[in-house]
């Protein structure tokens, strides 16, 4: 089969499909119509019956969105099986002023698409789509279909493989909520940060006094909260904690200027940190103070704060323990006690990193599906975002090589206005996913031997 003349006879097909289910506002945050993400579910439903698969059901777990799972048999005895995975809900889009266009209104860009969730993760949903097209319902490798309705706010599915193991069972899965460092190259995401949040609190009064009365010996509750986040970093941005795991990063990373207008960094504006991007956002911790509660500038008293509250998001090595990371948190901030004012620290959650094991036949597969797809050798690279179900699913199929690559690109505008995909990487990721069953199918029986 010339899997690219396939896929390139079926793109109007999926871009129209992508169009479709890009025009659903599945939000399933609380306060957005569920019949929305009711309204995907049955499409993709539909779409995957249409594509020739036998067996669609839904799992329904309590407060959750259902779960589209699907499975398409081996063509034989000797074939394996692939897990694919997407997820149908978007992000809600924000301040929609912000946005060149209706975010439920698929809006042609150049060489794409802009929607809320047409790349997060929509598009990967497709390419899996694509690929059943590809093969005419029958596919080199026995396939199990995992699509989730609540991945951006999070559900109970992230817990549910583990207790239903043999449902779940595969040799490889193909993660598709991931995508390329950037467009045309084909980029493994091979490492998933771990991620905790604390809060800090500190009461000092029983309330505000006079400022001008009290201030200069009476303790600051706000002072001593901003002293000890001060002290989370050092001089040079780096974080001052011990205990938290930081490696140099060997894989593909961002220049300076890539990152730069990806985050939005002003001119002149230093980054903070040191060493490689790719150690600062990937192989080493971060902690960012994502909320404080304070007095407001506008109508602020001339007192003396009596109390103030930090909650502190953390990133970790992919390989470190959550738990553990969290423990040195709390320590460290218990123990740099400023003006030796005691802090009330309570860890809220914990989820652990992922790091694949990249040297496996699926991997090898894979890296020659990924050179087809985009016609260059493909780069690894990891994300300081966390994927708590990538866990789940690798306790439930612990022998199964997971592989994280999809249409998304790190330019996309994920998560923020103007979410964008691109045709090419969308057609590249259906070549790649098809190329690899293809590749891994071949490779799997040469490993078994004649039967």
């Amino acid at each position: 089969m010339d899997l690219s003349s396939t896929v390139d006879s079926l793109m109007d097909g999926l871009t129209a499909d992508l169009v479709r289910l890009a025009s659903i506002p599945s939000i399933a945050f609380p306060g957005h119509p569920r019949s929305e993400v009711v309204r995907a579910h049955d499409l993709l439903v539909e779409l995957l019956r249409d594509a020739g698969v036998g067996h669609v059901e839904s799992l329904d777990l309590p407060d959750t969105a259902p779960v589209i799972y699907a499975e398409v048999p081996p063509p034989d005895p000797g074939a394996p099986t692939v897990l694919l995975y997407g997820h149908y809900d978007v992000q809600p889009p924000g301040d929609e002023s912000l946005w060149l266009s209706p975010p439920f209104e698929p809006t042609p860009v150049e060489g794409g698409l802009r929607a809320r969730g047409i790349a997060d993760d929509k598009s990967n949903v497709i390419a899996h789509l694509g690929v059943l097209r590809a093969y005419g319902g029958r596919p080199p490798t026995g396939l199990k279909i995992v699509l989730e309705g609540q991945e951006e706010y999070g559900s109970a599915f992230d817990d549910h493989p583990p207790t239903d193991p043999e449902r779940f069972a595969c040799d490889a899965m193909v993660i598709a909520d991931m995508g390329n460092l950037r467009p045309g190259t084909p980029t493994f995401t091979t490492g998933l940060r771990g991620v905790a949040e604390v809060v800090v609190e500190v009461r000092t009064l029983a309330e505000a006094r006079h400022s001008g009365g009290f201030g200069g010996a009476a303790p600051d509750a706000l002072l001593a909260l901003v002293r000890a986040l001060a002290g989370l970093h050092d001089e040079h941005g780096d974080v001052a904690v011990a205990g938290l795991r930081r490696d140099e990063w060997g894989g593909v990373s961002y220049t300076e200027q890539e990152f730069r207008e990806l985050a939005g960094v002003a001119d002149g504006m230093p980054l903070i940190g040191s060493g490689g991007l790719g150690e600062r956002l990937w192989s080493g911790p971060a902690i960012t103070v994502i909320g404080l509660d304070a007095p407001a500038v506008d109508g602020a008293a001339s007192a003396v704060v009596p109390y103030a509250r930090a909650k502190l998001n953390l990133r970790v090595h992919p390989r470190q323990d959550p738990r553990q990371a969290t423990d040195a948190l709390v320590r460290h901030l218990r123990e740099h006690r400023s003006y030796g004012i005691e802090l009330t620290v309570t860890p809220i959650d914990a989820g652990p990193g992922f790091e694949a094991a990249v040297e496996g036949p699926a991997y090898r597969a894979a890296r020659i599906a990924l050179r087809e797809g985009w016609g260059s050798e493909p780069q690894f690279a990891a994300s300081g975002g966390s994927i708590p179900l990538v866990n789940g699913l690798a306790k439930a199929a612990p022998r199964a090589e997971v592989l994280l690559f999809g249409a998304q690109d790190s330019m996309c505008n994920l998560h923020a206005p103007n979410e964008r995909v691109l045709f090419s990487e969308l057609r590249g990721a259906v070549i790649a996913e098809a190329a690899f069953l293809r590749e891994y199918a071949t490779a799997f029986r040469a490993a078994a031997g004649p039967r």
